[in-house]
């Protein structure tokens, strides 16, 4: 039977940005209820070792870091509830979800941290070498591959600062496009073109990811030329896709303000929405650093200003009945 459920501190995602301001919300007496998701724990699930984030001697598990941040979240309070959201209403308060199951949820402030979601190249292949030699971002596993070649699939500007950052730490860079020319801007081409340690593969896609499975890790790639049709292999220690995120963000369209790439808009050094009580922390509003730290930063400035919006709520007149 379906039942209603209410907090003080709605929060949507349980991936840093959202277990953070969980755990900030908690801290604070504001009891917060958690919906997971259909991805508990987010991006980090899916990563290996991480050595970027701060706190940590040695490399940890991602699966492991989120974990210890639920354990943490529930630790100080919050209460966590397994379902996935499949709507909402933000035209008054309390705010109202929806779970796949039928169950509601109302927030009498809403923290959005549903995330983003790397898009693949859709190969069985790939998906079976994820976190071992293929990622989707450089700035969190380039590290691990120093010395080593590497390619980048994509022909935008994340793909040619995915390929420019990785000459920081692989031998050999091969950044793979689809077309006959990039669309990334011109002053990452120009830099991307002078650096010795790039090349470029035109017309090209990548059929299937090879590799060892004990140890697991990805040893080349098959590609095939769209003009010729020629196939051929790449030995190589990583793949790296780069051809975009999609942020969760579709079932705040026309409630939310949405920027043209999907992401949600938030003020200027704020995580406010354009609806106020409603916050959005993490992936789902940055387009640019997408990285745990990031997200757990913002995660920690939603709660925070959860909680002074519901003290101003508190402490403005009550109009008479």
């Amino acid at each position: 039977m379906a039942e209603t459920h209410h907090a003080k501190v709605l929060i949507l995602g349980s991936g840093p940005a959202g277990l953070t301001a969980a755990i900030y919300a908690a801290r604070a007496g504001l009891e917060p209820m958690l919906v997971q998701g259909i991805e508990p724990g987010g991006q980090m699930t899916i990563t290996t070792d991480v050595e970027n984030y701060p706190g940590f001697a040695d490399a940890i598990q991602g699966p492991w870091l989120m974990e210890q941040m639920q354990g943490q979240a529930e630790n100080v309070g919050t209460r966590m509830i397994t379902d996935t959201i499949t709507s909402v209403d933000l035209s008054h308060r309390p705010f109202t979800a929806i779970g796949d199951g039928g169950d509601t949820y109302k927030g009498d402030t809403l923290i959005i941290a549903t995330g983003a979601t790397a898009q693949f190249l859709g190969l069985e292949s790939e998906e079976k070498f994820k976190g071992f030699g293929v990622s989707a971002c450089a700035t969190c596993d380039g590290f691990f591959f120093r010395e080593k070649e590497v390619a980048v699939v994509g022909g935008g500007n994340t793909a040619v600062e995915e390929a420019l950052y990785l000459t920081h730490h692989a031998s050999k860079v091969t950044l793979i496009h689809r077309r006959d020319k990039l669309r990334a801007e011109k002053i990452l081409q120009d830099r991307l073109f002078a650096n010795p340690k790039i090349k470029v593969v035109w017309d090209t896609v990548v059929e299937e990811v090879i590799g060892d499975t004990s140890p697991p890790g990805v040893t080349g790639i098959k590609v095939m030329n769209k003009k010729s049709g020629d196939e051929s292999k790449m030995n190589l220690d990583g793949l790296f896709i780069a051809i975009g995120h999609t942020p969760n963000t579709e079932i705040f369209i026309g409630q939310l303000d949405v920027a043209a790439d999907g992401y949600l808009e938030t003020q200027p050094d704020s995580t406010r929405t354009n609806i106020e009580g409603v916050f959005a922390a993490g992936d789902v509003q940055d387009r640019i650093f997408r990285q745990a730290v990031t997200a757990a930063g913002t995660g920690c400035m939603a709660a925070l200003e959860a909680e002074k919006y519901l003290a101003e709520q508190e402490s403005m007149p009550q109009a008479a009945e």
